[in-house]
């Protein structure tokens, strides 16, 4: 069982617990992890939405949504993908934390942004100063999507270079979803010095689940992301 993967920048604020874990990394590791830093564990009822929740305390049942925002300590907040892009964010003066599931549907419909301008609002958060976390997902040579997918991204106003055709493939294209989420970021006034990204396909990397590889038996990844009252 490989540990979690960590960002280097993050790991220099001492309030900060994250990761991103593997196939072999499953909810009961996870729960380990937290009772051992004392950390309740937040999931989410993920729906592939636009839906955000800004958690003061742990909820009693699964919110319905794919995004969780706190500035309390405490929380860790998980998100499950098997493809889509897992993104952790955190401003680390205001001391909030985000964690978000971004599949095709999520980042058309822009949940980033609302992730973020909701920390501004709520927290006073500086775009400016806030860092993001990618964690592994389906690369672009991997990621085949429709007409569909397009006409709903260049409705959303994002740029059609985020597509390249799918070779041999009538009506289908492939989607930097990465890239989308990096660029949605950016417009935000996240600077791209910010941004950091494990650069894995999780459809090519048999470490990781792939719901486009395995179907249901994939699995899913855990990505984390916690303020604590104590430092390392």
């Amino acid at each position: 069982m490989l540990s979690p993967i960590m960002i280097p920048r993050f790991e220099r604020i001492p309030f900060i617990r994250h990761g991103f874990g593997d196939s072999s990394w499953g909810e009961s590791d996870l729960r380990h992890f937290a009772a051992g830093q004392g950390l309740k564990p937040i999931f989410l009822n993920q729906v592939h939405s636009d839906i955000v929740h800004f958690i003061d305390e742990a909820p009693r049942r699964r919110l319905r949504g794919d995004a969780a925002v706190t500035n309390r300590p405490g929380l860790l907040l998980v998100v499950r993908t098997a493809d889509c892009l897992p993104v952790l964010l955190v401003d680390e003066k205001k001391r909030v934390v985000a964690a978000v599931h971004c599949g095709w549907k999520g980042i058309a419909r822009r949940i980033l942004e609302k992730v973020v301008r909701g920390m501004e609002e709520r927290h006073g958060a500086d775009p400016a100063a806030i860092l993001a976390a990618f964690g592994p997902c389906i690369g672009r040579k991997c990621y085949e999507v429709g007409e569909d997918v397009r006409a709903a991204f260049k409705k959303s106003g994002f740029p059609d270079s985020l597509f390249s055709p799918a070779s041999g493939r009538v009506g289908k294209s492939l989607l930097d979803l990465r890239s989308a989420g990096r660029l949605q970021l950016q417009r935000l006034g996240v600077p791209a010095g910010h941004i950091f990204s494990v650069d894995i396909c999780t459809h090519c990397d048999p470490r990781y689940p792939s719901f486009r590889r395995d179907k249901d038996a994939c699995g899913r990844m855990l990505s984390f992301i916690a303020l604590t009252t104590t430092t390392r």
